[in-house]
């Protein structure tokens, strides 16, 4: 699907790539080879790629059209029990990071990924085509009138979102909880562990990007041909190839701008334009037409939506199966969601980082798909008012000539340049961020990146901006829209397997995450209890005037980085050194982390498959409303905290004494202790 065209991921791309970026050089080199040659094979042989394009696509629904049905259901189950669960409360990242966009700047890009061209060209053309050919009864009917919206709200809505959920919140857990690269091979880690920097790993990727290219030139490819009969439709261009050809060029050019010049702050502000274009030419359809009519059919397509779900989500009409509306309409919806997925997820990730899954979850289910509901309800239900009010031309055009379809709509209304125009736009707009955002997304794929803020190369951006759009005129030349429907299903097909994987890796992996609370439960009693004084305090006091005076105390940098030379340091090299004499390999060190902060560190079992580490670092925090110990000139105080695998822990050892500290190491190291006894338990 194309529902997050309009938004490239959040961060500025960098000037230059960083440090450490470099190609993956088999995934770059097989998915370009494989992609140039059906590029040329179809622009030069378009006969011969149609007619194998057409027959490894009846193959694929015929034998794996099941599969991909049962599969989406499956995510969409998988990613609403564990929102749900108790593991819904697992943050995607650190246990200390919180979200990086506000509530509302985050639901707003989240809408702004329900919004492309191709939502524009469906939610007409697949309510009429329900309509007036549904995939059982008569068309024309009353009961193919209600049914035709709910076949488009499905095939566009809830399920497809439940795929992108899935590899958004995979994507983001293993790179930002388990400090794996943002790649869809991390998601494998659970499962073949260190293997997935080998071949497996290397697959993996080959069939996510080309899935994500098939997908995207599926997504171009709708666009050219509705934006191909706007401009007929608004300045007479001629429809044709020539015209075509050149919308893809305009893309490409836009997209290689973008990665040359780094204007996509300018390209995100007109996004958000489009999207307030959008919801206003929705809305204007509401006003001047039927609005009663239309807030009816809105409530009424909720319910029968709901009702009909359980029923649709599982439907492969096994008794009397209409294959070719079956691969033209849900077989394909699916393969297209599947190729779009590791490209959603990976900006779905790069927006959501310190949300808990459960946000996550209710936030890419709910917030887009009800943008879906409006919109296709709307412009769905116009169209089929406009047949069954004796228009037949209308139907019988839109089923024809698709790309019409839209705009023969917008015709129906007053003031018709001025609203095809702003149409025209959005799509426009929305089109061209679409190759510049995948070009992005595909180079960052073929790519190994330093840390999950990283882009791939500008030159690599560039190049699959230019594959994409070769891509695109090559499928359009072998028969249009249809063949690149079929494209998309076939070449759909190996994600549909990796999807698989990393639903089952995301288990294991957010399984351990239960195991390790349980851990930290069932050790609480031994670590209350081995909790003592820990030895004398430095100033003499008795031990509960110490927890008092380290409660009120806030001291400034100085002290800080004086305790973690004079006491923590000492502990954990202490703790390091025993458990080296009793044959563990223990490391303790004092280092700098990536912003230049000093801090102490015990690593415990480094190479092994459950490393412990224990970390101290300092923190500046405002001094609360009660201090009064605090150096004059300064309002903020320096806190020791612990930091574990899984982030900060939110508690500070500053003041506390050498014994005290080894207590604490040692609470920890049990509780880690414990949750390795359970996982390995239960295997």
């Amino acid at each position: 699907m194309t529902e997050v065209r309009s938004d490239a991921p959040p961060t500025e791309p960098e000037p230059e790539p960083a440090p450490g970026t470099r190609i993956k050089p088999v995934v770059f080199i097989g998915s370009a080879a494989i992609t140039l040659a059906i590029a040329l094979w179809a622009i030069f042989a378009p006969t011969s790629a149609a007619d194998t394009i057409g027959a490894v696509v009846t193959w694929t629904s015929q034998w794996f059209g099941w599969f991909y049905i049962l599969l989406t259901t499956l995510v969409l189950v998988f990613v609403i029990v564990v929102g749900a669960s108790r593991l819904g409360r697992t943050r995607l990242g650190p246990e200390h990071s919180r979200p990086e966009f506000s509530t509302f700047a985050w639901a707003s890009m989240l809408f702004a990924a329900g919004i492309g061209t191709d939502l524009m060209f469906f939610a007409v053309v697949e309510p009429v085509t329900q309509y007036l050919t549904p995939p059982r009864g008569e068309g024309g009917t009353l009961q193919a009138a209600e049914d035709a919206t709910v076949w488009t709200l499905f095939h566009y809505g809830i399920s497809g979102w439940g795929l992108y959920a899935l590899m958004g919140m995979a994507l983001a857990y293993f790179a930002y909880r388990r400090n794996l690269p943002l790649a869809i091979r991390s998601a494998l880690y659970p499962i073949f562990g260190k293997r997935i920097h080998g071949g497996i790993g290397t697959a993996v990727d080959l069939a996510a990007v080309l899935g994500t290219i098939f997908g995207v030139a599926a997504s171009l490819g709708i666009g050219v041909v509705l934006l191909n009969y706007g401009l007929t439709f608004l300045f007479g261009i001629p429809e044709g190839t020539g015209a075509q050809i050149g919308l893809v060029a305009l893309a490409v050019v836009m997209a290689t701008v973008s990665a040359v010049s780094g204007v996509d702050r300018g390209i995100k502000l007109l996004s958000q334009l489009n999207v307030l274009l959008a919801i206003g030419l929705a809305l204007y359809l509401l006003v001047a037409g039927n609005t009663v009519f239309l807030l009816n059919a809105l409530v009424q397509n909720v319910g029968d939506f709901v009702s009909s779900f359980p029923g649709l989500t599982l439907e492969t009409f096994a008794f009397d199966q209409p294959v070719d509306w079956l691969s033209a309409w849900t077989l394909f919806f699916w393969a297209w969601w599947i190729a779009w997925a590791s490209f959603v997820g990976l900006f779905l990730a790069r927006i959501s980082r310190g949300r808990t899954i459960r946000q996550f979850v209710a936030g890419t289910l709910i917030i887009p798909f009800t943008y879906i509901v409006m919109w296709i309800s709307i412009f769905g239900n116009s169209a089929i008012e406009v047949i069954r009010n004796g228009d037949a031309a209308f139907g019988a055009n839109t089923m024809e000539n698709n790309a019409q379809g839209f705009y023969q709509l917008l015709a129906q209304y007053p003031a018709v340049p001025l609203i095809a125009g702003i149409a025209t736009f959005v799509g426009l707009l929305f089109y061209v961020t679409s190759a510049d955002s995948a070009a992005l997304v595909m180079a960052n794929l073929t790519s190994h990146l330093p840390t999950p803020q990283s882009d791939g190369a500008r030159s690599l951006r560039i190049f699959w901006a230019v594959a994409t759009g070769l891509l695109t005129v090559g499928m359009l030349a072998v028969g249009g829209v249809p063949a690149l429907q079929n494209a998309t299903i076939i070449m759909g097909l190996p994600f549909a397997f990796v999807i698989l994987l990393v639903m089952y890796g995301l288990w294991k992996a957010l399984r351990t995450e239960a195991l390790l609370a349980d851990s930290q439960r069932y050790a609480l009693r031994s670590s209350i209890s081995g909790r003592g004084t820990g030895g004398a305090h430095p100033h003499g006091l008795p031990g509960w005037r110490q927890r008092l005076d380290r409660a009120l105390s806030f001291p400034g940098p100085e002290r800080a980085r004086e305790f973690l030379d004079e006491v923590a340091l000492p502990a954990v090299e202490e703790v390091a050194a025993d458990l080296r004499e009793r044959g563990v390999d223990a490391q303790a060190r004092q280092e700098r982390d990536e912003h230049g902060t000093t801090l102490v560190a015990l690593t415990v079992g480094a190479d092994e498959e459950h490393p412990f580490a224990y970390e101290v670092r300092p923190r500046q925090v405002p001094v609360p409303v009660y201090g009064r110990a605090v150096p004059e000139g300064t309002d903020t105080y320096s806190r020791l905290e612990v930091h574990l695998l899984d982030g900060g822990q939110d508690y500070d050892v500053m003041g506390y004494t050498h014994g005290q500290i080894i207590d604490d190491v040692l609470d920890q190291y049990e509780r880690h202790l414990e949750y390795v006894r359970l996982e390995q338990g239960i295997r």
